[in-house]
This record gives structure tokens, sequence and C-alpha cells, in this order.
């Protein structure tokens, strides 16, 4: 059982499990932003443009119109929730973009190879001329 909680904690105290959770954390408040975005900026755009606040009802097939049995496809609503996807992923694009160009060493030129010094080849002249 000691082996079995060292195990765990040790899982636990991993990067990734961590950063999973910070991520998933992180998820939803930009999603509640990027709603509030779509709620305030775009859907009104869309209502100028359109006359209508949103596309939710801008592509809807009712069948039996006002009887029990009514059903109703809206393509609008769909479309909304794309345009609210690409958005999420837009800025999540852009999070991952930045974070990983403040994670990556700025690349340096490597070092040039060091060169034997002006003894170490004086002294391979005279050894190969010794060997003559």
């Amino acid at each position: 059982m000691k082996r079995f909680i060292k195990e765990f904690r040790d899982f636990i105290a991993t990067g990734n499990v961590i950063e999973l959770a910070v991520a998933v954390v992180l998820g939803a408040a930009v999603k509640s932003v990027i709603d509030k975005f779509m709620e305030s900026v775009v859907n009104p755009l869309i209502g100028m443009i359109l006359g209508k606040p949103n596309l939710d009802s801008l592509l809807t097939i009712t069948r039996h119109k006002g009887q029990p049995d009514e059903s109703v496809i809206s393509f609008g609503a769909v479309l909304t929730q794309m345009i609210n996807l690409v958005m999420v992923g837009l800025v999540l694009f852009l999070c991952v973009k930045a974070y990983n160009r403040m994670r990556k060493p700025k690349e340096s030129a490597p070092p040039a190879p060091a060169g034997p010094t002006e003894v170490e080849l004086l002294t391979e002249i005279r050894d190969s001329l010794r060997d003559r």
C-alpha cells in the first residue's frame, strides 16, 4: 500500500498532471471570455448586418409547426457554435504559440571548433620533418 501511495504521489507531482490541471482551468476561463466576446461584439455585428442578433434562427426548418410533434432543424445554431469554436481555437493557438516562444531558448551560434594552437602546429611540423 505504501508503494502505491508513493507511486501515486510521484505521478501527481510530475509536471504533466499539474500542467493539465492548469490548462483545464485556463481553458474554462478562456471559453468564458470568448463567450462574452461573441455575445457582446460578434452577435451585435451579425445583428447589424442580418437584422438578427445571431445565426440561430437564420436557417431553420420546422416540421409540423404548432403541433405537439413539432420538430425544428436549426443550421444557424450550428453555424453560431462553429464561429465560437473557431474563435476559441484561434485564441488557444495564439496562447500556445506565445508559450512556445517564451519557453524555447534563444538559439546562439555554436562556438567555433577550437583549432590547434601555434605550438601544436609547430610540434607537428617538427615531428613530420624528423620522420623524413
